[in-house]
């Protein structure tokens, strides 16, 4: 499994320092947590990307675009040498994903808050029309500053979407602009079961994306590092939107964990 994330991590690094475009760090921040998703969680059929009965994810932080394409690819949806346009003129793979353009993408993300919003209207229309798939919505800390997401977790709460996942990537970026505090505590008060992970182990995250409830919707804080796996971008905020240069890329590679 490791070597798996490990290639992963390879090809995000390569596209950016290809295309010189892409947030590389919320990329690796989220890597985990897309694998086990798409491996070991989903309902879904690659070549029936549209299929009705498929569980929904929505990339709420949408500027992590490279990690879910990188997934996406490895689990069929597209080939994996059509990534090598990424960030390129009339390229389907922008910095941010578009349902128009990429199989496999739920929702056109980027203009932060709005991915929850979305799942939360997703899931009860599925509710609505009486599917039982779920939706997972994966935001970031630093959107959850956005009231769109607090308004989005009582309006979920009050009509009781057991069927809604949100998971929180909670690498701290935003620590320096506004303490979010025990974001666990908070979904609580909003009325959610919710429970608190290590972001970048398989088995607990594997764990908590199953979790059931009967009457509330389900919050998965995942305590995640910016940059995991790259040792020279690792909580360091330099590396927020920088892409390798040609010169420095071999290194980076060499130094991957």
């Amino acid at each position: 499994m490791r070597s798996d994330i490990k290639h992963l991590r390879r090809k995000i690094i390569k596209l950016a320092a290809d295309s010189g475009e892409g947030h590389i760090p919320s990329a690796l921040s989220v890597l985990d947590i897309l694998w086990v998703l798409y491996d070991r969680v989903l309902k879904f059929d690659p070549k029936n990307p549209d299929d009705p009965n498929r569980d929904r994810f929505i990339l709420s932080k949408g500027h992590a675009s490279l990690g879910l394409y990188a997934v996406l690819a490895e689990k069929g949806f597209f080939p994996v040498k059509d990534l090598e346009s990424f960030g390129k003129f009339d390229s389907a793979f922008g910095g941010h994903p578009d349902r128009n353009k990429v199989p496999g993408i739920e929702t056109s993300t980027g203009s932060l808050g709005h991915g929850l919003p979305m799942a939360v209207g997703a899931a009860l229309g599925l509710r609505i029309q009486n599917i039982g798939s779920r939706v997972y919505a994966l935001i970031g800390d630093g959107e959850a500053n956005e009231g769109t997401i607090w308004e989005s977790a009582l309006l979920a709460s009050h009509h009781q979407l057991s069927n809604l996942v949100c998971v929180v990537d909670y690498n701290h970026s935003t620590d320096r602009a506004l303490g979010l505090g025990c974001m666990s505590e908070k979904f609580r008060a909003f009325g959610w079961d919710s429970t608190i992970i290590d972001g970048h182990d398989h088995q607990a995250i594997f764990g908590a994306l199953k979790r059931s409830s009967n009457s509330r919707p389900i919050a998965v804080i995942a305590e995640t590092i910016k940059g995991r796996g790259c040792p020279i971008m690792e909580n360091n905020a330099e590396w927020h939107h920088k892409s390798p240069s040609m010169a420095e890329l071999e290194s980076i590679l060499e130094s991957l964990i």
